[in-house]
């Protein structure tokens, strides 16, 4: 091939990597008719969790979900350091996916593999990336139903703060009216792997993997438990700055990142339970 026809296959290549760049509004199908974006449920051989955010590299388009939504184990076994998991290759169902997405990350399979031993990061430590099939990626939007956003990757901020989630539980009987959900965090343990917070409504099996924002819109937590105590009905949430750095540490996955929302924020949790 001469050099013409080279700048030629250049230049085309660097215009579909430009149409394809994540976050561009133009990259995703328009919100309003998305059938895969945050809070749709996934289902990995009949569990049911909900899924958070969009995440990309570049190439691949990945829907993340909780390790634990592909535990073998029972719902005590929450150590990701020893749990056991379904391994990384699993189909997993996507609702509006036309195709069956693979599971390619899991960090408790990541943290066995490179023996972690830090309590913390063992206990708390609980994503994983479900890639979706190409045919699908047409049909996706990264922003949060409802609220908007996530505006980018953020903190949790101090206690007392304000956050905000989309939980999908089928045993909500489709009631989408009650997905969204408004709390504030009451508690942070783990040196910062995780945030207990309390909703007008916890949320329940099925809402397990949803994404937590800030009051910023930021996206910053998991939801990986249902707790007792401190307060019964509270959840577990992990940090999803601090999971996503371990990820992007620890395999060959290259520069994963959180896809903003095409959607601009809206902090209203009535406008996100009319707009449901």
């Amino acid at each position: 091939m001469n050099r013409s026809k080279l700048a030629v296959l250049a230049a085309a290549l660097a215009v579909a990597a430009a149409a394809f760049a994540p976050g561009a509004a133009s990259a995703w199908a328009p919100a309003a008719t998305a059938t895969v974006h945050p809070g749709v449920q996934t289902y990995t051989e009949g569990g049911q969790c909900t899924a958070n955010f969009v995440f990309a590299d570049g190439t691949d388009v990945y829907i993340g979900q909780a390790a634990h939504c592909s535990g073998t184990g029972g719902q005590t076994e929450t150590d990701g350091c020893t749990s056991g998991s379904l391994p990384v290759g699993t189909a997993v169902e996507v609702k509006g996916a036309s195709k069956p997405g693979t599971l390619v990350y899991n960090s408790w399979l990541t943290m066995q593999a490179k023996g972690e031993t830090d309590p913390d990061t063992c206990a708390y430590n609980d994503l994983a990336l479900v890639k979706l099939d190409p045919a699908d990626v047409g049909s996706v939007n990264p922003s949060v139903p409802g609220y908007g956003g996530p505006t980018g990757l953020g903190t949790v901020g101090d206690l007392g703060s304000t956050v905000y989630s989309y939980g999908n539980s089928s045993l909500r009987g489709g009631v989408t009216k009650l997905s969204p959900k408004q709390g504030i965090v009451i508690q942070n343990e783990g040196n910062g792997w995780s945030h207990i917070v309390s909703t007008l409504t916890p949320g329940i099996p099925g809402d397990s993997g949803s994404g937590l924002l800030n009051g910023s819109g930021e996206a910053i937590g998991v939801l990986s438990t249902l707790q007792i105590a401190p307060l019964a009905g509270t959840n577990g949430v992990g940090d999803l700055g601090k999971e996503l750095a371990y990820l992007n540490a620890n395999t060959s996955f290259t520069g994963v990142h959180l896809v903003p929302g095409t959607e601009a924020f809206k902090p209203n949790l009535v406008g996100a339970i009319l707009g449901s």
